[in-house]
Order: C-alpha cells, then sequence, then structure tokens
C-alpha cells in the first residue's frame, strides 16, 4: 500500500470512528471554511450549527444542510449594526427569531431573570426561570442561542417591552464529560492527536510529529488554571489562530497599551477585569505592549506565581493563563548565540523573574507557515464541544503522574519542578481525560514539558547570569534508577567541543567578545616550513584582536626555547585562523591562547581533548586573571568542555562558582605562560 493510500485510509478510520462514537458533534471542517468566509459569526457558533444538520457522511445531507445553515444565519443572524432594524421588525410583527449571545442575571428587586442580547443591544428582556435552571451558562457567559423574541408594550411597566419567549442554545449548553470518556477509548493515542489536531483546523497527516505536539502544547493553557507560556516564532504560522477562534472562554488582546484596571481590577467600579473573566488571556504581537501604570508588570508577575494579586485592600484570586506570543525577526541561531530568544519583548518586561514564571516556550520557529494542505478538509470535533471539554478538564489535575514513575533531576528548582508539572498535567489532560495513562505517555510528556521548561531557563542564565546556571535537566527513572537528560535542540552546545583528541595547534578558549556576550573561539593554527612569517585570519577588522595575536607571537619567539631546545621559530611559517563559535564578535583577550597554540603546532603535539583554556597574559609574561569566571566555566562546560586550564591568579574568584559547576571539570591551574603549555599539553 502506498503511503497516499495508507493516509487516505486512515483518514478514512477516523472519519467513521469520530461519526460512531461522537455522532453529532463532529463537522466537517472544510464546511466550516466554506461558511466562515461570509458569515462573521463565531467559528464554535458556526460548527454546532454544522453538527446538527451536516453530521453526515451522506453528500445529499451534507449539501441541504448547509443550505439550511445559510438560510438560518442569512434570516436571524443579527448583525451589530442592524439592531434597530430588527427590533422595529420584532415591534411590527410582535414576535421574530434571532440568533444572538444571551446572557443572564437575576433581578433581586423584581425577583425575575432578566436576559441581555449581545448584538441587538436589549437588556433586561425577561426570561422564563426554566430555561435558567436547563441551560445554567446563560448565567456565566452567556450563550449563542435561537431566541423568539416577543414585544409588548404597556405603559407604566417596569423593565423591557422585550420578553423572550422561546431559547434554543446553538453552543453546548452542558457537557457529558462521560461520554467524551467513553469515545476516547476507541482511540489510540496517536489518532486522539490527530483529532485533536482536526478539531483545531490542521491536517496531522502533512505535519511533522514534533510540530503536532507543538500545537497540543498551544492548547495546554486552555485545560490549566493559570498556567503561563510564550511562544515566538516566524509571522504566518498560526500562533494567535487557536486562542482567537476555537473557544469561547479564551480572549485575544492585540499588542498596544494597556491597564491594570482593564486586565486585573477596575478600582473605581470594584470589578475584576479580564484575568477574572476569562479561562485565557492571550497577547499577540508581545513586542508592543505597554502598560500605562506603571506597576502593570509587577502586578503580572504576582498573579503569574500566585494566581492572586493584590489592588487596594483587596486581594484578587483569578484562575486565566496568561499566553504572550510574538515575532522572532532574526534567524534563531544567530538569537541564540549572540543574543537570548526572549529579545522581542517590551524593555519593561525583559526581566529574569518575569520570564521565570513561564512554565513553558514554545518554539514557535519549528511550526511551519501556514499553507492551504495543513489546514484540514476532515472531520473533527466541534470546536465548542472541544472548548467545552477543555474547560471541564481545568477542575482535575494530574500534575502527580510523573511520581508514579519518574523523579525529577537535581538541577530542577521548585520553580522549574511546578512548570515541568504543570505542562505534564496539561498534555495528559488533552491525551489522556479519563486518567488511564502509562508509564511511557508520561515519559512522552515529561520529555517536552522539561524541554520547554528548559528553553526558558537558558535564557534565564543569559539574562540573570549565574544565578540560573543550574539548566541542565534530567529526570530517573523509578524501576531502573537510570537518569535521562533533556537538551533543547536550537542549543546545540554540547558538540561544538568535539570529544577525543583535537589536530596540534587547535585549542578552545572562552572570552568576552566585542558584542559584550561571552564566547566560544576555537583557534587553529597551521604551521609549515619557511622562515617566521605570521599570518591571522578570522578576526575581521578588529585591530585589538589582530595586536593581542601579534603581542602572542612576539612572546613566542623570545620564549620558544624555554618551552623546547629542539623547535625553531624562524624555521616555520605560521597561519592562525580564529572561529567566533557563538557570533559573539573577535575577543582581545587571546594573547595567551594564541601563544599556547602556536606552541603546540609547533611541537605538533595536540592539547589534552575537550580541554578549555582560559585567561590571558601580557608581552612581559604576567598571567592576567580570568574576567567573570563563573560565566566563563558555565559557557565551557555547556560547549561540552571536560578539563579547564585556570590561571593561579583566579583561583580568588573560585568561591564565586557553584560548587556542582566547579565539579563538572578535571581542573590544571598554571602559574605561567610555559607552565600554561606544559600543562595544556599534558606535558610534567
Amino acid at each position: 500500500m502506498t503511503s497516499d493510500a495508507t493516509s487516505e485510509a486512515r483518514d478514512v478510520d477516523l472519519d467513521v470512528l469520530l461519526n460512531r462514537h461522537f455522532a453529532g458533534k463532529v463537522v466537517r471542517k472544510d464546511l466550516t471554511k466554506r461558511i466562515k468566509e461570509g458569515a462573521n459569526v463565531p467559528v464554535y457558533v458556526l460548527e454546532y450549527l454544522l453538527g446538527m444538520y451536516c453530521a453526515s457522511d451522506d453528500a445529499e445531507i451534507i449539501r441541504d444542510g448547509l443550505e439550511t445553515v445559510k438560510t438560518i444565519l442569512a434570516e436571524n443572524y443579527v448583525r451589530p449594526d442592524e439592531a434597530e432594524k430588527i427590533k422595529s421588525k420584532i415591534r411590527e410583527r410582535g414576535s421574530y427569531k434571532v440568533i444572538d449571545k444571551v446572557t443572564v442575571r437575576l433581578n433581586e428587586r423584581r425577583d425575575v431573570y432578566e436576559a441581555l442580547l449581545s448584538n441587538l443591544g436589549v437588556k433586561d428582556a425577561e426570561i422564563p426561570g426554566r430555561y435558567v435552571q436547563q441551560f445554567e451558562k446563560l448565567l456565566v457567559g452567556g450563550i449563542w442561542c435561537i431566541v423568539t423574541l416577543h414585544y409588548v408594550f404597556e405603559e407604566g411597566r417596569k423593565g423591557s417591552p422585550f420578553t423572550v419567549g422561546d431559547l434554543k442554545p446553538i453552543q453546548m449548553p452542558n457537557m457529558d464529560l462521560e461520554g467524551l470518556f467513553a469515545g476516547r477509548q476507541a482511540f489510540s493515542e496517536s489518532q486522539w492527536i490527530d483529532v485533536l489536531c482536526r478539531s483545531a483546523g490542521m491536517e496531522p497527516a502533512n505535519l511533522s510529529e514534533r510540530v503536532k505536539w507543538h500545537l497540543l502544547a498551544r492548547m495546554v493553557p486552555f485545560v490549566e488554571n493559570n498556567y503561563n507560556c510564550c511562544e515566538l516564532g516566524p509571522r504566518g504560522t498560526g500562533k494567535s489562530h487557536l486562542y482567537k477562534e476555537i473557544s469561547p472562554n479564551s480572549i485575544l488582546i492585540s499588542g498596544g497599551q494597556t491597564t491594570v484596571a482593564n486586565l486585573f481590577y477596575n478600582m473605581a467600579r470594584r470589578t475584576v477585569g479580564l484575568v477574572g473573566l476569562w479561562d485565557l488571556v492571550a497577547f499577540d504581537e508581545v513586542a508592543g505592549i505597554a502598560f500605562k501604570d506603571r506597576d502593570g508588570v509587577q502586578i503580572m508577575k504576582d498573579f503569574m506565581a500566585s494566581g492572586s494579586f493584590a489592588r487596594g485592600r483587596e486581594s484578587v484570586q483569578a484562575a486565566a493563563s496568561l499566553v504572550f506570543v510574538g515575532n522572532i525577526n532574526q534567524p534563531v541561531d544567530t538569537l541564540v548565540k549572540t543574543s537570548h530568544l526572549l529579545a522581542p519583548f517590551p524593555t519593561p518586561m525583559i526581566d529574569a523573574a518575569f520570564f521565570d514564571r513561564f512554565h513553558a516556550y514554545i518554539p514557535g520557529w519549528e511550526v511551519p507557515k501556514m499553507r492551504p494542505e495543513f489546514f484540514t478538509n476532515q472531520y473533527g470535533l466541534i470546536t465548542d464541544y472541544l472548548a467545552e471539554f477543555m474547560r471541564e478538564m481545568r477542575k482535575r489535575n494530574f500534575s502527580d503522574a510523573i511520581d508514579r514513575f519518574f523523579k525529577l533531576g537535581s538541577h530542577l528548582n521548585q520553580r522549574d519542578t511546578i512548570a515541568v508539572r504543570r505542562t505534564v498535567s496539561g498534555l495528559l489532560k488533552l491525551l489522556y481525560p479519563q486518567g488511564d495513562f502509562d508509564k511511557e505517555a508520561v515519559r512522552r510528556c515529561l520529555d517536552y514539558a522539561l524541554e520547554s521548561r528548559r528553553r526558558v531557563k537558558e535564557q534565564l542564565k543569559k539574562i540573570g547570569g549565574m544565578e540560573f546556571y543550574d539548566v541542565h535537566f534530567s529526570y530517573f527513572d523509578q524501576e531502573t534508577r537510570e537518569e535521562r537528560f533533556v537538551s533543547v535542540p536550537e542549543q546545540g552546545g554540547d558538540r561544538l567541543i568535539p570529544e577525543g583528541p583535537l589536530n596540534p595547534g587547535v585549542l578552545h578558549t572562552v572570552a568576552t567578545g566585542s558584542s559584550g556576550h561571552l564566547g566560544l573561539y576555537r583557534l587553529e593554527t597551521q604551521t609549515t616550513a619557511g622562515n617566521g612569517k605570521l599570518n591571522v585570519s578570522g578576526l575581521g577588522s578588529s585591530p585589538m584582536a589582530k595586536e593581542a595575536v601579534k603581542v602572542a607571537f612576539d612572546y613566542f619567539k623570545a620564549n620558544l626555547s624555554r618551552v623546547s631546545g629542539l623547535a625553531k621559530a624562524g624555521e616555520h611559517d605560521y597561519h592562525l585562523h580564529t572561529v567566533e563559535l557563538h557570533l559573539t564578535g573577535p575577543t582581545k583577550a587571546m594573547t595567551l591562547a594564541s601563544f599556547v597554540a602556536l606552541c603546540s603546532g609547533v611541537l605538533q603535539k595536540p592539547l589534552q581533548g575537550q580541554m578549555v583554556v582560559l585567561g590571558d597574559m601580557s608581552l612581559g609574561g604576567n598571567v592576567i586573571p580570568v574576567e567573570n569566571l563563573a560565566g566563563c566555566l558555565q559557557a565551557a562546560f555547556d560547549a561540552g568542555a571536560k578539563r579547564l586550564l585556570l590561571p593561579m591568579a583566579s583561583v580568588v574568584d573560585i568561591p564565586t562558582i557553584p560548587g556542582e559547576l566547579f565539579a563538572k571539570f578535571q581542573t590544571s591551574f598554571y602559574a605561567d605562560p610555559i607552565d600554561a603549555v606544559f600543562k595544556a599539553l599534558g606535558v610534567e
């Protein structure tokens, strides 16, 4: 069977399974696209109607159903700009059917329920209590409904002349979780991931497994309370689509100014802001976010950490998840080496304490730009059914699932542990809502959770320094006691210093580049027969870096006899090439490293494997201590170094290095440049 045929068979199987186990709760997603283009109604309303009239694989029934849905929308949907015209129709005819969002409140003074119709602009329309008892969601956030409105005007009557005669929800009025659990049992994990992707409008057959997991991660804030995450990546990858279209319980705030009153608490009105009204608040275009209030970011930090915040005398609890989406304008590999992956955030938010509250960072650059083939034409769950399922799952908690099978490694602090548990819990709620997950299912979720939190921690290390040095996340298998480390693909740090001996004249050092950031440098020396000439490359137009190499060469010519009585500097030509492995710009602190590399090259003896040489020297041979020793060690460790060569002058700075980090290396100390050569080459 060809791969296309296999894909087609799987599509049919999935469509059949969905129609069998979720009858009336599925819809063909291409029908949604077809109608959505001509109707400005929320997707979840459209799909509910399509689920009622087109839930079949019979082409004729679908065609008739589409016409019915179009007719209902054309005749009954209230456009806000036509509200007065519809009110007039109701008055003239006495009653009229409309499609609108209905929210109900209890008027205690009159002891009646009153409805607000959003688009029509009708307030205080009396509604029978039986509808409120039947559809409780009317009282919390409101439901889109087909409503029959009556108009009776009586002089001196209190309240509105509009009354609700009949009401039929076109959203899920109640959620049958047990029915969903039973339906889920008919699908394997990979099939259920495909169902969730299709329900969000994406075609899983054209997406890699890794991209599917990123799409799942976008859904985690819908099922977890107080979950904070960000996704940065190129434009056009659908980062904000999910938060705008898939659920009536989320709100997307486009980048721009916002206020504490709007987002958190309005002290004048004594009302809670968006975080108290919505399950999820997403910020689009993070680069443009700005608070009018100075304390905005501080209150946000408080809320992200604890799910509560204080305003005046009030301490307010809320369960909203916060999602930040934005664009990265530079290649990711460049940002990793020259800056950090949270750079698009506005300056007031570039704060280690703020970012430390993120539970996950979804790599948006790994999601392909949206093209027509990435949108599905197959069956998926009605988005409103999906949204209600996700909302109900917020009441459950699977964060203890890790403890059944695994133990987290020593590098995870309390915030890391909470973040990883939340992400694992969210992924398991989506994949195994009934809670019947096994060890391997938890392992897959744990691997993803550790990676997405480590991505946050890697950026914190660059912003906040050694406070966040412990980024090597791992977990232990409770049965085998085997430790497994989880890396971040874009870092690629472990491969920079290869294992085993290097060629003679090749050396690694860590120093501060012209960009102001610490970087790893590889010096490569080529020695040929000649008459003592030096050629330098890889330093661009930096005069200070070139001067440092010239000083090293002069010292080399004057002192080579102290290293070896047989080698003659004037019998060779030398080519010293510098490679910036982190693209941090040329460094001026390379005199000692160049001297050691030249000695290794002329003696044709390699340095010890996976060694990094730190420190610098003057023309007179005086050793200069390492600047930012702790940072240099962290950079060396991340790049894969196992051995360190340090100047004795830097011994006083060793207490600044975390003990765990220092213990990762075999460390040697040198007193002068000649000693450095012997120690680097492993010669007594």
